[in-house]
């Protein structure tokens, strides 16, 4: 429902877009496309995917229509060899984890957007360790996002419209603040369910992966903000990281 509604969060999105510097293309990690192997979208125009069920018709017939970059996509694919990046040219496209943020950065889906696969047998110091790969994309004016939640349970949501956040969530959502602060990112790979904390936080991996593609693609010399800070339902973190925007 974010996408289609002015809060807070998608507040700091629309700021966040008219500040930091245009990228020549964006690539997007989303919670939502989980794959065997590693896949990047390679088509000129993706179409946008609606990858849900049971929400208002106003966000089953919203679309985003950015152009794709297949040249940002060879790209990726060219500079890296391990893994194999393998080419999408008609699968997949635009899912909600990616046009949900993108429609508030970049409302006139003007700027090209491609998305990345996330393989889902692999452990988490895979995808810190792509996530470093993937660095080099910002020397040529690139965008990486990762879109997803450190902290997203859907079983715990409480739908009332002010509910607080669990004593769970807010514990887990600092123990991340607190590593990412550090650039102490190994433990977010091998210690991610050893708190109840953490397994309530993070009872699949889905959402929560994301997250190490943004801190691998950071450099040491990248200043780090946090852009929001907040838990929706009681169980689902806002929370946002930058990297070097500033």
């Amino acid at each position: 429902m974010n996408a289609v509604e002015d809060n807070p969060f998608t507040r700091t999105l629309v700021k966040l877009g008219r500040e930091i510097p245009r990228p020549k293309a964006i690539v997007c990690i989303s919670a939502h496309w989980l794959s065997a192997g590693t896949w990047v979208t390679h088509m000129a125009r993706p179409k946008t995917i609606h990858d849900f069920y049971g929400f208002p018709e106003k966000l089953s017939t919203f679309e985003y229509p950015a152009p794709g970059s297949p040249e940002t996509a060879k790209l990726i694919q060219t500079l890296m060899n391990d893994p194999t990046i393998q080419i999408d040219d008609h699968a997949w496209g635009l899912d909600h984890g990616a046009w949900s943020v993108l429609c508030h950065l970049y409302p006139d889906a003007d700027v090209p957007v491609i998305q990345l696969s996330i393989d889902m047998a692999e452990l988490p110091e895979f995808h810190l360790a792509l996530g470093e790969k993937l660095r080099v994309l910002r020397e040529h004016g690139v965008l990486i996002i990762g879109s997803g939640n450190v902290v997203h349970n859907l079983r715990k949501l409480d739908w009332s419209p002010d509910a607080p956040p669990s004593k769970w969530a807010l514990e887990f959502d600092a123990w991340i603040q607190s590593k990412v602060r550090a650039r102490d990112f190994r433990p977010l790979c091998s210690e991610v369910s050893d708190t109840e904390a953490a397994r309530f936080s993070v009872p699949t991996l889905d959402h929560y992966l994301p997250l190490l593609y943004a801190l691998g693609a950071s450099d040491e010399k990248d200043k780090m903000a946090i852009e929001y800070e907040g838990i929706q339902n009681g169980a689902i973190s806002m929370l946002s990281f930058s990297f070097g925007l500033r």
